[in-house]
């Protein structure tokens, strides 16, 4: 039998990646990206993303476009969109402004491909605007009529979201892939206000809480996690509970049940990143600090409901899942708390992170 012949992958010297949020979704990108980057070195390499999870690419203080560094480790140029604002203010004059910048910004390069993970009208809208000639897309994307803006249309392979954006990459790529380390950007100042913060609160064995989550349908429940601080604290460990804009209450909640064993912490992604690097275990839902928290090989107690932990769980890191049978996978963003996810009790989750804790130490 001859040898399969030899494919050798086309060489793009200008390659756009649209993945425009959520935070989780990114960094389930970065992978397929840092694969991108490693097989065509010397590319140009666009992202088109909300300018709110920007960060998550490139330091706030740092050029988004320009030689690479570690204050922007993957991305040679970085295009910031704001889809929202477009939504909900088409008719002012300022959004028109912004979106024919931001139009203008993407066309400039003249990239030869773009490679919508997203699966959305608007991610593959953005897809086509850049004026990429070639589109690499999903064959059955998030939103069907996206696919009809693709060139090329790639059937997913894997079971978790990481390995299926992968399969796209590989598409691009023409070779199968390993799922490549990844890097997020280093902030100087953000790592000394972390210390400091860790310090002040005499902090140097922590764990990170996270009670928030995208839909109520996927949060545990504040107070719980105030109950499994107070339990952690036990074994000498101080919890901070992380929360983003609009989980104000939820972080009050959960301070308040720990009987004075987390603290409060809102920060910048960089922030975030910083503090998450020095935490010995992070504990939440199907959350984007979650999936930080696994990128950084933090180990993982996952509480899920509604979402499956197969394609959404922690990837890459030492992790216990815990999911009651009573929990149906759905992607609906429902507020109505999952039946499941009420059925787990904090006494679960805290043997969980003592079992990971246990054998970090072993």
């Amino acid at each position: 039998m001859s040898a399969a012949p030899h494919v050798t992958a086309p060489a793009f010297c200008r390659i756009l990646i649209v993945r425009l949020g959520s935070m989780g979704d990114i960094i389930h990108t970065l992978y397929a990206a840092t694969a991108l980057r490693a097989a065509f070195p010397e590319a140009t390499l666009g992202w088109v993303i909300e300018e709110r999870w920007a960060e998550l690419l490139c330091t706030l203080p740092t050029p988004r476009s320009g030689a690479r560094s570690p204050q922007r480790p993957l991305a040679d140029k970085i295009h910031t969109v704001n889809t929202k604002l477009w939504r909900h203010r088409l008719f002012h004059l300022q959004t028109w402004e912004q979106t024919a910048s931001a139009f203008s910004d993407l066309r400039a390069p003249e990239y030869e491909i773009a490679i919508d993970f997203q699966g959305a009208i608007r991610s593959a809208l953005l897809a086509r605007w850049s004026g990429a000639p070639i589109i690499y897309g999903f064959a059955r994307p998030r939103e069907n009529i996206a696919s009809m803006l693709y060139r090329r249309k790639v059937i997913a392979r894997g079971t978790h979201v990481i390995e299926q954006n992968l399969s796209l990459a590989e598409a691009v790529i023409r070779t199968p892939l390993a799922v490549p380390e990844i890097q997020f950007p280093y902030d100087p100042a953000a790592e000394h206000d972390c210390d400091s913060n860790v310090d002040a609160n005499r902090a140097s064995n922590f764990v990170l809480l996270n009670p928030g989550a995208g839909w109520g349908a996927k949060q545990w429940g504040p107070e719980r996690y105030g109950e499994v601080a107070k339990q952690l604290a036990e074994n000498c460990l101080l919890s901070f509970i992380n929360f983003g804009p609009g989980e104000e209450q939820l972080a009050k909640a959960a301070e308040a049940a720990s009987s004075g064993a987390a603290r409060p912490f809102s920060g910048s992604l960089t922030q975030l990143i910083a503090l998450t690097r020095r935490a010995r275990l992070f504990i939440g839902g199907d959350t984007g600090p979650m999936h930080l928290a696994a990128a950084l090989r933090v180990p993982v107690v996952g509480i899920f409901g509604p979402t499956d932990p197969a394609r959404n769980g922690p990837f890459g890191t030492r992790s216990i899942v815990l999911r009651d049978p009573a929990s149906t996978t759905s992607h609906k963003r429902r507020s109505r708390p999952d039946e499941g996810l009420r059925e787990i009790s904090p006494e679960q989750v805290v043997e969980a992170a003592r079992r990971l804790l246990r054998s970090r130490c072993a």
